[in-house]
């Protein structure tokens, strides 16, 4: 254990020095200095202060003041010694944050009782704190280990879901990143775009409830047919109801909100505007460019620049013109993300009237 010994009497520093000797196992650093002293205890933690009171340049208190504005000194004990008897002193140097009082002139006897148990206690604190760090890097590692499980199932899911549905899983993989680029052009943290990219892949999660000869028809669907197409969103709701984790919650939000249109012709609550969750919304314009540009059983794949201007036609009607203009900003990467490069720049829709 380290101890700083501060007084400007060399007789005095002496005579600390050789009690606390006795200890064992104690460094025990002397300052005549007080400004040197707190230069030292800058660079240096010592476990336990002992400050005399009356010394040029720098109070006990003074120093007492300084050492505590440093935050690795807030539980180190710190002792005054003193000759005064004035109860003024005592309560001001209290207020500072000292923690014992010694006499002048001191007993051997009583510094070293007093310092063995400061000792005892800042050796305590020490351990406890050691072991708190220690719990919390496990928390932490824990924390990370649990979230990664967790994506990694999403995942796992998420392309189990396309390969049933025909294809490699590479459509969840576009939507994803394309989500994550319009969240950020809409200014999100990146908490929020990282849950919208890591949500995403799970938007048609519904769709392990639709039969294989409506998901996989290569011609057009007919009404009957179309409508228990519909029905994978609410199947989608039901596989995420009620989900404890953030994740979860927020994929329950874009199942739930990816097929809505602005305008509130979508399904299937037929909600419009800000009333659809800004994650569902965000999907949407993702989703239906990845599937316009892709190949299905039912159609060709579009061109890119094709699809984009689809996308940017629907602003105000089927998509909230505020994502489809982020989509518009984030084009060039999405673009080189997709396999087009040197793409001309896309420019958002003109001002339509806000739907409520």
């Amino acid at each position: 254990m380290n101890i700083a010994l501060i007084d400007d009497s060399r007789s005095v520093l002496f005579a600390l020095t050789l009690a606390l000797s006795e200890l064992g196992g104690v460094e025990i650093q002397s300052f005549v200095d007080p400004a040197e002293a707190l230069v030292a205890c800058g660079n240096t933690v010592f476990d336990l202060v002992i400050v005399d009171h009356t010394m040029p340049r720098l109070t006990g208190i003074d120093v007492i003041r300084a050492l505590k504005r440093y935050d690795a000194y807030a539980l180190v004990p710190i002792v005054m010694i003193t000759s005064e008897s004035d109860r003024a002193i005592r309560i001001e140097a209290i207020e500072a944050g000292a923690t014992e009082f010694l006499r002048k002139p001191f007993d051997s006897i009583e510094l070293k009782a007093r310092v063995r148990n400061l000792l005892s206690l800042r050796e305590a604190q020490t351990a406890i704190a050691g072991r708190a760090e220690k719990l919390a890097v496990a928390v932490t590692d824990a924390t990370r280990d649990l979230a990664a499980r967790e994506e990694e199932m999403i995942w796992r899911l998420a392309r189990a879901i396309e390969f049933r549905d025909g294809h490699t899983g590479d459509h969840v993989s576009r939507v994803a990143e394309i989500s994550r680029l319009i969240a950020e052009a809409l200014g999100h943290d990146a908490h929020f775009c990282r849950m919208v990219y890591l949500a995403a892949p799970l938007h048609d999660v519904g769709k392990i409830g639709i039969p294989d000869g409506i998901l996989n028809k290569p011609g057009r669907l007919t009404a009957d047919e179309f409508a228990r197409m519909r029905e994978h969103v609410a199947i989608g709701e039901r596989i995420l109801d009620r989900g404890s984790s953030e994740l979860v919650r927020v994929a329950a939000r874009i199942v739930a909100g990816h097929h809505e249109k602005w305008d509130g012709s979508g399904y299937p609550r037929g909600l419009a505007g800000s009333a659809i969750p800004i994650e569902g919304r965000i999907v949407a314009v993702a989703d239906v460019f990845e599937a316009l540009s892709s190949e299905r059983p039912y159609k060709a794949a579009w061109p890119l620049t094709k699809a984009a201007a689809e996308v940017v036609a629907g602003s105000g009607s089927h998509f909230d013109p505020a994502c489809v203009a982020a989509f518009c900003r984030q084009w060039p990467q999405i673009a080189a993300m997709m396999g087009l490069s040197d793409c001309p720049p896309l420019e958002p829709a003109p001002p339509v009237r806000a739907v409520a």
